[in-house]
């Protein structure tokens, strides 16, 4: 089920109907392109579905790709990620980056079911994929912060590969997600790509 305005009380009413807003042009974006293909849908045809003009749109994303793989604020307020800032859930730091990539790719903003469908048209276009990393990519600041608050002063290892490798994770974590087409689960994908790392740095 997809969530809805009452799954998240917490959100104000002007932040609701950023989230309506931005959920239908997801939605809009993905119909039009599972009918027609990526390359001749375009942004105006997008916005005469959803309803809103093309600023709107532009408010929300940089582009149909954008769109098409929901690219929303990276949720780096999170309960999960406070947890991990302060030391948790475990103590144990690869244990706690594991789950926090869990808590990134099981509960997106724009629900597992709009994710699910992104993987579809991802694995159809290729630029998509591509798109999708670079978009990781430039979250790189913010994570570092998180890294640097969970680590503190005079910590035993570097922020910046703490950060590359939360990085990695996550980018390995939706590869391995992609390539099954989107079924399993975050936790599961992760758990793999864990192990398959800790395999090679011990070879």
């Amino acid at each position: 089920m997809q969530k809805s305005l009452v799954d998240a009380p917490a959100l104000g009413l002007r932040e609701r109907k950023k989230r309506a807003r931005r959920e239908a042009l997801i939605d809009a974006t993905h119909r039009l392109v599972a009918e027609h293909g990526l390359d001749a849908v375009t942004v105006e045809a997008i916005c005469e579905e959803a309803g809103v003009s093309a600023r709107t749109f532009f408010n929300y994303f940089e582009s149909k790709d954008d769109a098409v793989l929901g690219h929303t604020p990276w949720p780096l307020d999170s309960a999960a990620t406070e947890e991990f800032a302060t030391g948790g859930p475990t103590g144990h730091l690869l244990a706690d980056l594991q789950a926090l990539v869990s808590a990134f790719l099981s509960d997106p903003p724009m629900g597992r079911q709009r994710l699910a469908r992104a993987f579809e048209l991802a694995a159809q276009e290729p630029r998509l994929l591509a798109r999708h990393l670079a978009w990781m990519e430039q979250h790189k600041g913010q994570l570092s912060a998180l890294v640097e608050r969970r680590l503190g002063e005079n910590a035993p290892y570097s922020s910046e590969i703490v950060g590359a490798t939360l990085l990695f994770l996550t980018h390995a974590t939706f590869l391995r997600w992609d390539a099954a087409g989107g079924t399993g689960s975050a936790d599961e994908h992760i758990t793999a790509v864990v192990t398959d790392l800790r395999s090679i740095l011990t070879d």
